[in-house]
């Protein structure tokens, strides 16, 4: 990828590092494993406030390390109508409660949670603080959808999918 920068009337290109390829099309090659997870996010997202799913799932993603669903999941915050603050913010969201409701500061707490369990187990603080915010029935629905989400990151990670492609509601 090639750009072109503007500086005080000069122009000067800045090259970028190559794109990488893709290791496996695994949807193309596992189309039911992919048809299942399509059918199992659509489940996991009944009843969960579309942009704190959003917020979630970059959130996971960053976590992952999934440059792919980072970049799918800003995208579609973004054309929901979330704030590019926000967005950023969220890689230091400890720091920067602030930005956040309570009910998104819990489910960005039980994000990491479950998404860092080799680091342990879901504290009984965490989910309790969850569960304060959230009826058994939207905490149920959140847990599967950052189960989800981390599930996708796996595919997208071990699989190599290239970031920077996709366009808004693409995928939903």
């Amino acid at each position: 990828m090639t750009t072109n920068e503007t500086t005080y009337n000069t122009t000067t290109t800045t090259s970028y590092v190559p794109e990488h390829t893709p290791r496996l099309a695994w949807a193309k090659l596992a189309p039911d494993v992919y048809k299942a997870m399509i059918r199992l996010d659509t489940a996991a997202r009944q009843g969960v406030d579309p942009v704190l799913l959003e917020l979630v799932k970059i959130r996971a993603s960053q976590i992952n390390h999934c440059a792919f669903c980072v970049d799918m999941h800003s995208k579609d915050a973004l054309a929901a109508g979330e704030s590019v603050e926000r967005i950023i913010q969220l890689s230091a969201w400890e720091e920067s409660q602030h930005f956040y409701t309570a009910k998104e500061v819990a489910a960005l707490a039980l994000t990491e949670a479950v998404t860092l369990l080799t680091d342990g187990f879901v504290s009984d603080e965490v989910y309790d603080a969850a569960a304060k915010q959230f009826d058994e029935a939207e905490l149920a629905q959140l847990i599967a959808a950052i189960t989800v989400i981390n599930a996708w990151n796996r595919f997208g990670v071990t699989c190599r999918m290239v970031a920077g492609h996709y366009q808004a509601g693409e995928h939903k």
